[in-house]
C-alpha cells in the first residue's frame, strides 16, 4: 500500500478541496485527507473533527454528501472507497491554529532537517505564535518554524 497526499496525487487536493467546503456549515474541520492505493483501487480517507468531538451520524453524513460531489464532478476516479472518520487521540498538528487550539497538550514533532544532532522530539507545546511552535522538551525549550515540521501529532 502507498499512502498519496495532494502533493502526490491532485485527486487528493481535488478531494480535500470539495471536502473543506462541506465542512462549515456541518459545523466540522477538516483535519487531514490522504489516498492509499492497493491492488482493488484507491481508499480515500478524510478525518474530521469539531469540538466535543464527532459522533458516527457526522461522519455518515459527510461520507453521503463527499461520495455524492465526488462521482459526479471527480469522474477521472475508477473504482474507490471512501473512509470519514474522526483524527483520533494522535491527531496531525498541521496548521498554525492546530497549535494554538492544543497548547499544554503533548506533541510529537518530526523535523525536515536534525535540529542539532535529532529530527524527533517528544514534550508540551507551550507556545504557537507567528509561524513558530515552541515545545518543551526535557525542561528545555525548543523552537520549530512550520516549515521546518515534517509531521507532528499529538502524543
Amino acid at each position: 500500500m502507498k499512502i498519496q497526499n495532494k502533493k502526490t496525487n491532485p485527486l487528493v487536493a481535488a478531494v480535500e478541496a470539495i471536502a473543506e467546503s462541506l465542512c462549515p456549515p456541518e459545523g466540522l474541520e477538516l483535519v487531514h485527507v490522504e489516498c492509499v492505493s492497493d491492488r482493488t483501487g484507491m481508499i480515500f480517507r478524510i478525518y474530521l473533527d469539531k469540538p466535543g468531538g464527532i459522533t458516527i451520524d457526522d461522519c455518515a453524513l459527510m461520507s453521503r454528501k463527499l461520495g455524492d460531489i465526488m462521482d459526479v464532478e471527480l469522474e477521472e476516479i475508477a473504482a474507490y472507497r471512501l473512509e470519514v472518520s474522526s483524527p483520533g487521540a494522535k491527531r496531525p498538528l498541521k496548521k498554525q491554529a492546530d497549535f494554538e487550539r492544543f497548547l499544554g497538550s503533548r506533541v510529537k514533532v518530526e523535523t525536515t532537517e536534525p535540529i542539532g544532532d535529532r529530527r524527533k522530539f517528544t514534550g508540551i507545546l507551550s507556545r504557537a505564535q507567528d509561524g513558530c511552535v515552541e515545545v518543551v522538551v526535557n525542561n528545555e525549550t525548543i523552537v520549530f518554524r512550520l516549515e521546518q515540521i515534517a509531521k507532528s501529532r499529538l502524543a
